[in-house]
C-alpha cells in the first residue's frame, strides 16, 4: 500500500500538470483509475476482514466434510474452474506488466509520473524505473487477489448449491418401499431429517450470499465504473501505439479489464442459475412415493427455491453475463466520445 500511495500522487500530480491535453490524459487515467480501484479494494477486504473469514470458515468445514464421490467430483470441477481462470488472470496481467516494463525507449520511464526530480539522470532514473515497476507489478498481484477471492467466495456458493442439488435428488437413495411402492413410516422419518438438513443448508447458502451483497457489492460497483472508463481509454492508447511490444501489452491489459469484469458477471450469473436448478432437483426425486407430508414440504422448498440468490453491484445493476455486455457497449460509446473530442 506503501509503494502504490506513492505511485497514485504521483500519477495524481502528472494528471493535473496535463490537464487538458487529451492524448498524454489517457496516458496516465488508464492506470491511475485501476489503482484507484485497488485501494478501494484493499481498505474494504481489511475492514471487512473478520466477516471474511467467517464465510471462508464456515465453507470451507461443508466442502471439506462431503464424502460422497459425486460431492468430490463436484468441489474438484469447482476447483479446477476457479483455478484455470487464476491462472489466465495472472498470465494477461504479468503480460502487460512485462510489456510496460521492456516498452520503455532510452531515459523514459514505462508509464507516464511526475516526480519532483529529474528521472533521466543516472541513478535516479533506474531507482525510479524500478520504483514504477516493482509498484505495477504488487499492485497487479494484489488486484488479481482481491478479485480471486471474491469470485472464488461466489463460486464457492454455488458449489455448495450443487451439493444441496445432489443431496435432493437423492433424497430417497437407499431406503425401503413397501410393496404398494411407497415408502414405510421408518423410511418417511429419514427423508423428513434429510430434508429438513437440506433446507438448514440452503438457508445457510442465502444468508452467505447476503453476506457477500453487504461487503463487497459496493466495490463491484466501483470496480464496474472504473473498468468502463479503463477499458475506454484503453482502447484509445491502443489506437495511437506504435510500438509493437506496446501494443500487444495494451491488448493484454485490455483484455484483463474485460476479464476482470466477466468473472464477477460471469460467476453472478452462474450463481443464479444453480439456485434455481434447486428447485429442479428436488422435483428429482422420487417424491411419488413419500408421504403426503413430506410433499407438501418438498412443494414448498421447490416454491422458495424458484427464488434464486442474487448478486448486484450495490444494487444498480444484477451480476450476469447480461451486465457485462451493457458494460462494453458503454465503454465502446465513451471511446467514441473521446475519439470526436480529439477530432475536434
Amino acid at each position: 500500500m506503501f509503494m502504490l500511495g506513492i505511485y497514485i500522487i504521483v500519477q495524481i500530480v502528472d494528471l493535473i500538470q496535463i490537464w487538458g491535453n487529451l492524448p498524454l490524459m489517457t496516458a496516465t487515467i488508464f492506470l491511475l483509475f485501476t489503482n484507484l480501484a485497488l485501494g478501494t479494494k484493499v481498505i474494504n477486504a481489511i475492514w471487512r476482514k473478520n466477516t471474511i473469514l467467517s464465510m471462508l470458515e464456515e465453507s470451507n468445514d461443508e466442502l471439506s466434510n462431503e464424502s460422497r464421490e459425486l460431492g468430490k467430483e463436484i468441489i474438484r470441477r469447482s476447483d479446477r474452474e476457479t483455478t484455470k481462470q487464476l491462472a489466465l488472470y495472472f498470465a494477461l496481467s504479468y503480460t502487460t506488466v512485462l510489456g510496460w516494463a521492456s516498452s520503455a525507449e532510452k531515459n523514459q520511464l514505462p508509464l507516464r509520473a511526475w516526480y519532483p526530480y529529474d528521472t533521466s539522470k543516472t541513478p535516479t532514473y533506474q531507482l525510479t524505473y524500478a520504483h514504477q515497476t516493482i509498484a505495477v507489478s504488487l499492485a497487479a498481484v494484489v488486484n488479481i487477489c482481491l478479485d480471486t477471492l471474491v469470485t472464488s467466495l461466489i463460486a464457492q456458493c454455488r458449489c455448495r448449491l450443487r451439493l444441496l442439488a445432489l443431496s435432493l435428488r437423492n433424497l430417497c437413495d437407499d431406503l425401503e418401499i413397501s410393496d404398494k411402492g411407497v415408502m414405510t413410516d421408518a423410511s418417511n422419518t429419514i427423508v423428513s431429517e434429510r430434508l429438513q438438513n437440506c433446507v438448514l443448508r440452503h438457508q445457510t447458502v442465502l444468508a452467505q450470499t447476503r453476506l457477500l451483497q453487504t461487503c463487497f457489492s459496493a466495490s463491484i460497483f466501483a470496480q464496474f465504473c472504473v473498468s468502463m472508463v479503463i477499458i475506454c481509454v484503453t482502447a484509445y492508447q491502443l489506437a495511437f501505439s506504435t510500438s509493437f511490444t506496446r501494443v500487444v501489452s495494451m491488448v493484454a491489459y485490455l483484455t484483463v479489464m474485460m476479464l476482470q469484469v466477466f468473472l464477477y458477471c460471469y460467476h453472478g450469473n452462474q450463481l443464479v442459475e444453480e439456485s434455481e436448478g434447486v428447485s429442479g432437483a428436488a422435483y428429482d426425486c422420487p417424491w411419488y412415493t413419500c408421504s403426503l407430508p413430506i410433499r407438501r414440504s418438498l412443494l414448498l422448498l421447490m416454491t422458495r427455491t424458484r427464488r434464486a440468490a442474487r448478486l448486484t453491484a450495490a444494487g444498480f445493476t444484477e451480476l450476469s453475463l447480461s451486465s457485462f455486455m451493457s458494460i462494453i457497449k458503454a465503454s465502446y460509446t465513451f471511446f467514441t466520445v473521446l475519439q470526436q473530442m480529439e477530432e475536434s
